[in-house]
């Protein structure tokens, strides 16, 4: 009598599980009558966005591509020329002069900024976990490039800058930072580490902060000092967080603009006219909207390059934890 009822227990049991699994199939059924109205009003919801992208991305981006074929002056209509843009830009002195500057503020940018970046961020883990001290840090990435390159502009004067007013204060000489070949470019480049340190710092901090405590207990107890610690497991460990900050950096350096116009606007001599300086000028300055669009071709597709590249070496989706 006790198997009976053991067995008609089981199978009331069964046959409740099965009308539970064909409820919850019924329910998140997408093709079923509860759901028929859901695809029409996910599409009510992301159409503001596809209409956006199509309008502001999608649509000036082919836009681009179709007029660096062309000679387009504003005024006339553009003129199909096949690839007579790119021809001239691989003879173009100026278009690989300034890829060279480019290449060289990108150099110095980047690699300021990560020593910077790594050292500040280390500092905020293990010194302070203040939320005020953080908000300072980051506070550069939040003012304008305008306004943080017209600041840098009055304070590296030569004449009345108060950097060259401290330098003569201590016997030294004053510095022509951003009216010298030799200095205009590092002079730029600091700048925009300065602005860009913060922002950087913070996605480290962040990174520092998935970091097991236990990993460096072992550490300690294996005798290993703060700096090979950092050096042997904080660094390792980063590499996918190292990784994001230097493709954000150099995609962001490449595209140098409003701190160089504000500051050096690409002089002494073109010592600082960097790609994109030289794009604007084409483009409105000397209204060749053809060639400007076929020299922005060509940095999108060196920054394409650089992206892939950095991240197959810098094995961006593992970490020595994996």
């Amino acid at each position: 009598m006790a198997v009976l009822e053991t067995t008609a227990r089981d199978q009331r049991a069964a046959g409740e599980a099965t009308r539970r699994r064909k409820n919850a199939r019924r329910t998140t059924n997408p093709y079923s009558p509860a759901h028929r109205g859901d695809a029409k009003l996910a599409w009510v919801l992301i159409a503001p966005a596809l209409v956006g992208f199509a309008v502001f991305a999608a649509y000036p981006t082919l836009r681009g591509i179709y007029l660096s074929f062309t000679d387009f002056a504003v005024l006339s209509p553009p003129e199909w020329i096949g690839l007579d843009n790119y021809r001239q830009l691989l003879h173009d002195e100026v278009f690989w002069s300034s890829l060279g500057v480019t290449v060289y503020f990108v150099l110095l940018s980047v690699t300021l900024s990560l020593i910077v970046s790594v050292v500040t961020a280390a500092v905020l883990h293990r010194l302070t976990s203040s939320t005020v001290v953080r908000g300072l840090i980051i506070l550069p990435f939040l003012i304008s490039a305008v306004v943080a390159g017209t600041v840098w502009w009055w304070m590296l004067d030569s004449q009345l800058g108060i950097v060259n007013i401290v330098i003569k204060a201590f016997g030294g000489d004053g510095i022509q930072f951003l009216t010298s070949r030799d200095w205009a470019i590092p002079s730029v480049a600091l700048i925009n580490v300065w602005k860009q340190m913060g922002y950087t710092s913070i996605i480290i901090f962040a990174g520092l902060q998935t970091i097991p405590p236990t990993i460096y207990e072992a550490g300690r107890v294996d005798g290993a000092s703060e700096l090979r610690m950092f050096r042997t497991l904080t660094l390792p460990l980063l590499r996918p967080i190292l990784a994001l900050v230097v493709v954000l950096n150099v995609i962001g350096a490449f595209q140098v603009f409003d701190i160089i116009s504000v500051t050096t606007k690409g002089g002494p001599a073109n010592a600082s006219n960097v790609l994109q300086m030289y794009i604007y000028s084409k483009a409105f300055g000397q209204f060749d909207f053809g060639y400007a669009a076929a020299m922005s071709l060509a940095l999108f597709v060196i920054l394409i390059a650089i992206t892939f590249l950095q991240m197959r070496l810098l094995r961006a989706s593992e970490s020595d934890t994996n």
